[in-house]
């Protein structure tokens, strides 16, 4: 298993990203939060799991090693694969996601893109007593925004949105904050805002 990479960004785009390691383009699924992080040209660690299936092999990877284990973790669950596990990432921390499941609170699972009233019943019964104890963050990654609004009208486009939905969640979370752009920092977290306010797609 490739566990972890370092190397220099050579791409970032609005789900994957490519690692040069001594000459080798590594291909990474992520999260925005992770991806945003990411510059190209600048050095970079990720921590990855990588999945192997009968006709493909898909590499992702993670801000620090809690974030991996929960998505290989979430996997256990009849119906959540890698995707699934990946927009659990993209919405809620760890922490949330095990505030979620120790509460029983079926509502924060189903604002993940995918997740409906079933499963999320399923992803509480299986998980429960599965990823540990949460710590102090136990939220929804949500920071306040603040001229970077395209990158996360994108990323919601990507994840199934029209644009024209997709920009006016944005211009809510906007107007809840008081705020008129986004600064590039807090994409991550104007992007969670809007996947809060915008709910389980279909």
């Amino acid at each position: 298993m490739i566990a972890s990479l370092a190397g220099t960004v050579a791409q970032v785009s609005l789900d994957r990203a490519v690692l040069d390691v001594q000459g080798v383009g590594y291909l990474v699924h992520a999260t925005p939060a992770t991806l945003a992080g990411l510059r190209p040209g600048e050095p970079a660690r990720l921590q990855t799991t990588l999945v192997v299936r009968e006709e493909s092999m898909t590499l992702y990877g993670f801000a620090d090693a809690d974030e991996r284990e929960v998505f290989e973790t979430a996997q256990s669950v009849s119906g959540v694969g890698p995707r699934i596990a990946l927009a659990m990432l993209a919405v809620l921390t760890p922490d949330a996601l095990r505030r979620a499941i120790a509460a029983e609170d079926t509502a924060t699972l189903r604002r993940v893109p995918g997740i409906g009233a079933k499963s999320a019943q399923r992803i509480v019964l299986e998980l429960t007593g599965k990823l540990g104890a949460p710590g102090d963050d136990g939220a929804l990654r949500v920071v306040a925004p603040a001229d970077a609004r395209a990158q996360v009208v994108e990323a919601l486009t990507g994840l199934g949105w029209s644009s024209k939905v997709a920009e006016d969640a944005v211009a809510k979370v906007l107007a809840d904050e008081g705020a008129d752009v986004v600064d590039e920092a807090q994409v991550p977290g104007t992007l969670r805002a809007a996947l809060r306010r915008l709910g389980p797609r279909g």
